[in-house]
């Protein structure tokens, strides 16, 4: 980027507000602009009244058309990303995550708005840019990295879906230099591998890592169901606990050979069977088997990206839950969740009752669960709690 400084100064149509503690600033709330403003380039924002508000990123092209970086009037550069950073990774420090897989920045949670960083081991960093602004940063975001972390090798894997709405071209390769195909990373007792380049940004969901241990603690002497299970986490976290075996359903055949090597890393695989199959399907087909599981675990993807959707959402998890409920032996435990953002933890509880209704099962609520400690919720801005889950026990 060419400049430090805004080259422009957005105005708000009002006083105060929601601007004051939230970075978002949408089309309709902006009155006007002083100078002319550059797609995905730095603006001022000032209030109605004329009070600096802060400095954020600009795109005429979306709806969200603003998101706030720094509420002091600062240059936003190399070194401000590498100060943003720090406090990012001291975070983790202090709550004990500075271990060899978590999400370094999430987002508006650590106040970078359109960025995400997960970290890998002592070596790889992956960056996912998800606004126009965060895109055009990315060689500051790099060096800020690297001035905070050392010389580590970045990835970057973009996505798609975002880059099409903010009007950018989506990156998926090293930054500079290569780095390793993949790494091996402890959780727990467990090892998994990480792929860089395959899957979803490396095939392993660094926000359900607490959750995958907690949910371990009841899986000894249980049979285990994973649906969805992607790369298999939870279902080698459940065995290395002491299940007595386990069925990982999953839809992508370069998932389930990950799973595959997770197992066989953790010399699990003799207690697992890998059934490559559409989720929905699976558990209709288990449901009219009359199969039974001590241990169920509904991780889906999210099944909608947009508000209007959610009715249709909500229907596709009361399915999933409602066939899962049913499988449940006497005392077997559910670990059932959505990371679709639009949809609220109230709404998913209401849903997985509903669920509960019409499977004619009865289930005690033993834990709300949310994504981990590596990615901060702000009260302030309830979007960035986005993982909702519930640990539910069969009666």
């Amino acid at each position: 980027m060419s400049s430090e400084r805004s080259s422009a100064t957005l105005h708000l149509a009002r006083v105060g507000g929601r601007a004051r503690v939230h970075p978002w600033i949408y089309r309709g709330e902006i009155a006007g602009f002083e100078g002319a403003p550059e797609p995905g380039g730095l603006v001022a924002v000032a209030d109605g009244a004329g009070a600096f508000v802060g400095h954020g990123f600009y795109n005429p092209r979306t709806s969200l058309a603003c998101r706030i970086l720094s509420r002091r009037d600062e240059p936003i550069d190399a070194a401000w990303f590498a100060g943003r950073i720090g406090e990012a990774v001291a975070y983790r420090r202090s709550r004990g995550l500075a271990g060899e897989a978590h999400r370094l920045v999430w987002s508006e949670g650590d106040g970078l708005p359109g960025l995400v960083i997960d970290r890998y081991g002592d070596d790889v960093v992956v960056v996912q840019c998800l606004t126009l602004g965060m895109s055009g940063a990315l060689p500051w975001i790099a060096a800020g990295i690297r001035a905070t972390l050392g010389d580590l090798a970045i990835y970057v894997s973009d996505d798609p879906a975002a880059a099409r709405i903010e009007g950018f071209e989506p990156r998926r390769a090293w930054l500079d230099r290569a780095g390793p195909d993949a790494v091996t990373v402890g959780e727990g007792s467990a090892r998994f591998v990480v792929r860089f380049g395959l899957g979803h940004k490396s095939g392993f969901y660094l926000d359900q890592a607490e959750n995958r241990l907690r949910v371990a603690r009841w899986a000894a002497g249980r049979s285990v169901l994973d649906a969805f299970s992607y790369t298999g986490a939870f279902a080698v976290h459940a065995l290395a606990a002491g299940a007595e075996r386990a069925v990982c359903v999953e839809s992508s055949p370069e998932a389930l050979a990950g799973a595959a090597a997770n197992l066989e890393l953790n010399g699990l695989g003799g207690r697992a069977e890998l059934r490559e199959a559409n989720a929905f399907d699976e558990l209709r087909r288990l449901e009219r088997a009359r199969a039974r599981f001590g241990l169920v675990i509904l991780d889906p993807p999210p099944f909608t990206r947009r508000k209007a959707a959610v009715d249709a959402a909500a229907r596709g998890y009361k399915e999933i839950n409602l066939r899962a409920m049913r499988l449940l032996e006497v005392g077997g435990m559910l670990a059932t969740f959505s990371c679709s953002h639009h949809v609220s933890a109230a709404l998913f509880a209401e849903v997985c009752r509903a669920a509960a209704e019409d499977a004619g099962v009865t289930l005690r609520t033993l834990e709300a669960l949310t994504q981990s400690r590596d990615h901060p919720v702000l009260l302030t801005v309830p979007e960035t709690r986005y993982l909702k889950g519930l640990l539910l026990e069969r009666l």
